[in-house]
């Protein structure tokens, strides 16, 4: 979740851009970096590790001239926090200037082809090999602004860009590419911005335009132009944000929840950095620090939770068993403290808990600790009560998450278990290097892959119109998808106070199918894995007995539209990782039957975003 900020204009760069930075440094610090470009476009680089006051201290006193410039703050994922992988990162003649936020999914082939063309590499980021690829493009005499088109149009992945160069130093040139890493351009008096984020732009200006996935614009000190990466025009108009911290923090969006919605690819990108080593296919938790003989005597995993954290404990227990061969269980944390549980010192506890504050999963793992169980806990602030009760804590790295219903929390909840998973089951030799080197991959496009599944809301606004008025759904999934319908129901009941159940699809036919008819919609969780003939199966169930039927399947999927009343699409990926995509369609429908609805969205009525009390 790296931070960008862009100036050109009449003012002096520098000062603007670290006073952006500051706003900007919760989403990284790692490191910080400035680069100005001087009157006759000569560039000043600094770069340091660490937090931003270490920049500003090796800065103070003489600032880089110049009206034109990029920062950044950096929280690492492929190299570690040094000065040599700081943004900005240049091109081999310094000409080329890039600050950079994402993964480059395809950076080692890149880089590769670049260095048998003579270029040379000064740092271990994925993020150094865009300025070199500019500088490619430039060699065979591309213009400044082709060149970052041709670039952009290279790279695989969900990524934010901005780049300047010596060649037009009054410009400045970015793109973005997917969901992840988001560009908003504010215009001023006789200047223009970029940043990550509003809170570095709101002391200059209200009126501000976003970059869109598939964008790009290219700025200097009087006008912004915005283009596809095709080179269509696109025309922008700026609007305007009230100064004020909560409405900024919304920005263009309705509610927080969509907000916290659209953040998921950037948020699975945090909860990716540092953790996964893409070159040598490890997983390093530094936040679980036990040696290969503690993994070792671990004989059973228990993974606790409650509402949505309950539902990523079912979907946890999947992937446990299945990389690492560990028994495992799951259990709701409130029932879990009134049982006699039989665990002991070779007993991993896994605790879910958003808020790290919830009062029955503190007291189930309490109950834990009296028996000796090794314990993990995952959570997304640091500090909480959960974190002082765990032997290690591994934090979800999710931003600030301001609806009271979940959603980037789980998403970034489930990419936390399944590494955790990997790295148990990498340390116990059971995942082969081949194994990972798929599942790496997988990774490393899930960003965009999620960007991909966000992309059309407009099916779930018919959705709602449709089915806005029903009094109850139900929800059927089979395998690891069956947790996904019951997130399913559970969204759809916390955000439209509509009756809904999720149901393992197999169970139906023990109960539920009696209160099947043409009022109660069906949606079926159906991906093409070993058990969609089987999902098929209980879909044809219902439609023999009136029943409307909503599917969620696979992308290319033509059949199931002869067999169903509705379609949503998520993108192709391994039936392991098929959970974290199932996620955005069971949040989108729930939040547009909600909208449509008229319900209150963010703050729902009888909830509250962390459950202190029994």
């Amino acid at each position: 979740m790296c931070g960008i900020i862009g100036y050109a204009g009449a003012r002096q760069a520098a000062p603007i851009i670290l006073e952006g930075l500051a706003a900007l440094e919760y989403r990284g610090y790692d490191s910080a970096g400035i680069a100005v470009l001087d009157a006759d476009g000569i560039p000043a680089v600094h770069k340091k590790s660490g937090k931003l006051v270490n920049l500003a201290a090796a800065l103070q006193g003489s600032l880089p001239e110049g009206v034109t410039g990029v920062g950044h703050t950096r929280w690492a994922t492929h190299g570690g926090p040094t000065d040599f992988n700081a943004h900005p990162h240049t091109d081999c003649d310094n000409q080329i200037i890039v600050v950079h936020n994402g993964i480059v999914e395809n950076y080692i082939q890149i880089k590769e082809d670049l260095i048998s063309q003579g270029h040379e590499f000064t740092s271990q980021t994925d993020a150094e090999c865009i300025p070199h690829l500019i500088e490619s493009y430039i060699d065979q005499e591309y213009s400044f602004e082709e060149a970052v088109r041709a670039s952009a149009r290279e790279i695989k992945g969900a990524n934010a860009v901005v780049a300047i160069s010596t060649r037009d130093p009054g410009k400045l040139v970015a793109f973005r590419l997917g969901n992840a890493g988001g560009l908003v351009v504010g215009y001023g008096q006789d200047e223009l911005f970029l940043a990550s984020d509003l809170p570095a732009l709101l002391p200059h200006t209200q009126e501000v335009a976003y970059l869109a996935g598939g964008e790009m614009v290219t700025l200097d000190d009087h006008s912004a132009n915005y283009f596809t990466l095709d080179g269509m025009s696109v025309t922008k108009s700026p609007m305007h944000v009230a100064y004020d911290a909560l409405s900024a923090a919304k920005g263009e969006y309705k509610h927080f929840m969509l907000k916290e919605i659209h953040e998921q690819p950037e948020a699975v990108i945090n909860s990716l950095r540092g953790r996964v080593s893409f070159d040598d296919l490890k997983v390093v938790l530094d936040e679980f620090q036990i040696s290969d003989a503690d993994i070792a005597r671990i004989d059973r995993v228990v993974f606790l939770g409650m509402g949505t954290s309950f539902n990523a404990a079912m979907v946890a227990r999947s992937w446990m068993e299945s990389l690492a061969r560990l028994p495992s269980e799951f259990d709701n944390s409130s029932e879990f403290r009134y049982r006699d549980p039989v665990i002991d010192e070779n007993t991993l506890v896994v605790s879910l808990s958003q808020s790290g504050e919830t009062a029955d999963t503190l007291a189930a793992m309490e109950k834990a600790q009296e028996n000796g169980a090794l314990q993990l806990t995952l959570c997304n602030y640091p500090g909480t009560q959960t974190t002082r009760i765990a032997d290690h804590t591994m934090l979800l790295r999710a931003g600030l998450e301001i609806g009271v219903a979940s959603s980037k929390t789980f998403t970034n909840s489930l990419i936390s278990l399944y590494l955790l998973a990997i790295d148990i089951g990498t340390r116990r030799g059971i995942l082969e290097e081949s194994r990972r080197k798929d599942m790496f991959a997988e990774l490393a496009r899930l960003p965009d892959l999620l960007g991909q599944a966000l992309a059309d809301e407009s099916q779930y606004e018919a959705l709602a119109q449709k089915f806005g008025r029903r009094s109850d759904f139900l929800y059927l999934g089979r395998g690891i998808n069956f947790p996904l319908a019951m997130e399913g129901a559970l969204k759809l009941k916390e955000l439209s106070y509509i009756h809904a159940e999720g149901y393992p699809a197999a169970e139906m036919k023990h109960g539920p199918i009696s209160l099947i008819d043409d009022g109660m919609p069906v949606v079926a969780l159906m991906p093409r894995d070993d058990l969609y003939e089987k999902m098929l199966s209980n879909v044809n169930e219902v439609k023999a007995r009136g029943g409307t039927v909503i599917a969620v399947a696979t992308e290319g999927n033509e059949d199931i539209k002869k067999r169903v009343d509705e379609v949503i699409y998520v993108p192709e990926v391994s039936s392991l990782i098929n959970p974290v995509l199932m996620a955005v369609p069971m949040q989108l429908l729930a939040y547009h039957i909600a909208l449509w609805r008229g319900c209150d969205i963010d703050q729902p009525r009888n909830l509250a975003k962390s459950v202190t009390v029994e």
